[in-house]
């Protein structure tokens, strides 16, 4: 598939030079830092040395005072405390961050967790959930990664007299939930100097908050940063401000000392270097989502909040694993057939979106197959399937397309929607699919730019490859962790060549060395993931410019420098 390669603006000179100066890096580091916003060397000292300290006040988040309040005044009058939580693994870990809290640092017996059902419950705030705290005693629910458009739910709750602590990330609609407090920082009336974090990055704030007024030690608070980093990775929320800083300590502690649940699972993954952002997003939030995709996301919850000498923490581990393995079959199965259905239809070919409808499929994989769509015809997709008589889906969007919006526009058509800019769910009735399909590709024809449907790769900088070294890679690693608002820099080199050593290895993955065409003995180890269509103009040594990350490959132990090239072209 062609693409397109796009320049980040190259930031002020005088800029660059000075940063450069003034924390002794070479011209190219400077630029990266500028880039992000790091423009002096107390920003560029606080990007590298990211402190826990530097966390907000939780106190400054809207209905923080009024959540812990309730939540103490539940705990003096012995009420029962129900822990709730969405089913994926933002939701998961949580309910069993929160879980966790309250059993063993504040040691409240009072408690429970509840996962919605993904199949007969749906996601979020289900009546079946409230109905489950009323009968049975539960008078306080924390709800966490959901409630936000929960309107008619918080109505239901009261009138069952059950309190709701909502702590959410998602975008709010345009009325706010009826519920006691309302913990979120997107809604319009808080003033949380962070926005963007997750679910549980959100219920980690009443934590401290918790913590701070009842005055348990700092460091019992970051003990759940292995759960925070795991959630806030594999939700792909933006990598800057207070996400970066946990997400860094969080990193530490899950390849130090992770609560045994996350260990049971890393060990399941077969690594044996330490576990990165992509890592957690590729090897364990996966692992986490197949509990609630195949069977039920309490099986994440219970494993996550298991102690040590549990004796079933191994079974727990097997049996994620189990449910992984039926997930990644379901995966490659359905996405087959998806792209058979676009494939022999000549009108989806021609369309600016791609929705699928097959009332048989798994609901459990509808928003993975969505991603593998994009990745195919790279247009906005939606793959629905049907679910309690409904037509339920998963969309997922092209960078710089707002596919929740678009989603929005049909909303009369809806029963339920929700999410983010770049990913969304929706439920209809079957009835109305086939209108959907029509409208919400209307909308996208509209309002898409032509540019938005071809990939684009951006490109932070140019770099000679004889700068590549191993002293310039342990700086870029210093940027890390990386994720969305700091992604791992992205490169591209003008004149350089391959040899007769290039190869096809695996599945069209093309292995290679390049060297600067000035500097043909300073050769460089290169992979290039699908790009075996190379091959020859790559193994002719005719001049080639290439887009390429830093990265390390690790063979019988032995680990090294690597590029990972992104796209070729012949010059």
């Amino acid at each position: 598939m062609q693409k397109r390669w796009r320049y980040k603006p190259v930031p002020d000179s005088h800029l660059v030079q000075s940063l450069s100066r003034a924390i002794n890096v070479n011209t190219v580091i400077a630029q990266l830092l500028v880039q992000r916003g790091i423009d002096d060397y107390d920003k560029a000292y606080t990007f590298f040395r990211p402190q826990l300290e530097q966390l907000h006040d939780p106190f400054a988040m809207k209905d923080m005072d009024k959540a812990v309040y309730r939540i103490l005044e539940a705990m003096r009058k012995g009420e029962h405390i129900l822990i709730y939580g969405d089913y994926d693994v933002d939701g998961t870990t949580a309910v069993a961050m929160m879980y966790s809290f309250f059993r063993d640092d504040l040691g409240y017996p009072s408690i429970a967790f509840y996962i919605p059902d993904r199949y007969s419950e749906g996601y979020g705030i289900s009546f079946t959930g409230i109905d489950f705290a009323a009968d049975n005693d539960f008078s306080l629910v924390i709800a966490l990664d959901c409630g936000i458009k929960a309107v008619e739910h918080m109505l239901y709750a009261r009138s069952r007299n059950i309190d709701f602590i909502i702590c959410d990330h998602h975008l709010p609609g345009e009325e706010l939930p009826a519920a006691y407090a309302v913990l979120n920082p997107k809604q319009a009336s808080c003033g949380y100097p962070f926005k963007e974090l997750c679910g549980c990055g959100v219920g980690f704030k009443l934590l401290q908050a918790v913590s701070k007024r009842t005055g348990l030690p700092l460091q019992q608070q970051f003990r759940y940063l292995d759960l925070v980093a795991v959630s806030t990775c594999s939700d792909i929320v933006p990598m800057t401000g207070e996400n970066r800083i946990l997400v860094h300590y969080g990193l530490k502690q899950l390849n130090a000392a992770p609560r045994p649940g996350l260990r049971r699972l890393m060990i399941n993954t077969g690594r044996k270097n330490e576990f990165t952002v992509e890592d957690v997003v590729f090897m364990i939030g996966p692992r986490i989502n197949a509990a609630g995709r195949i069977k039920h996301g309490s099986g994440a919850v219970e494993l996550l909040i298991a102690g040590e000498d549990d004796p079933l923490l191994e079974e727990m581990g097997r049996v994620i694993d189990e449910h992984n393995l039926e997930r990644r079959g379901l995966d490659r199965q359905i996405t087959q057939e998806a792209i058979r259905l676009v494939e022999e239809d000549a009108v989806f070919l021609v369309r600016k979106s791609t929705v699928v409808y097959q009332p048989s499929w798994h609901k459990g994989v509808i928003g993975i197959v969505a991603s593998r769509l994009v990745e195919r015809f790279y247009k906005p997709a939606i793959v629905l399937t049907e679910s309690n008589g409904k037509a339920s889906g998963s969309a997922r969007s092209v960078k710089g397309f707002d596919v929740h919006s678009a989603i929005e526009q049909c909303r009369d058509l809806l029963e339920n929607y929700g999410g983010h800019t770049h990913a969304a769910g929706l439920t209809m009735k079957t009835e109305n699919v086939p209108v959907f399909i029509e409208r919400f590709d209307a909308i996208v024809n509209d309002t898409i730019l032509p540019d938005l449907l071809v990939p684009e790769i951006e490109i932070d900088a140019d770099l000679d490859l004889s700068m590549v070294t191993p002293r310039f890679f342990a700086l870029l690693k210093q940027f890390a962790p990386f994720g969305p608002g700091n992604m791992n820099p992205v490169f591209t080199s003008q004149r350089i060549k391959g040899n007769q050593w290039s190869k096809i290895v695996g599945d069209n993955h093309l292995k290679m060395q390049l060297s600067p065409e000035a500097h043909p003995h300073h050769c460089l180890a290169a992979i290039g993931f699908g790009l075996g269509e190379h091959f020859e103009c790559v193994s002719s040594g005719k001049p080639l410019s290439a887009v390429f990350t830093l990265g390390e490959n690790t063979w019988n132990g032995a680990t090294s420098l690597q590029l990972e090239v992104k796209d070729i072209k012949t010059e």
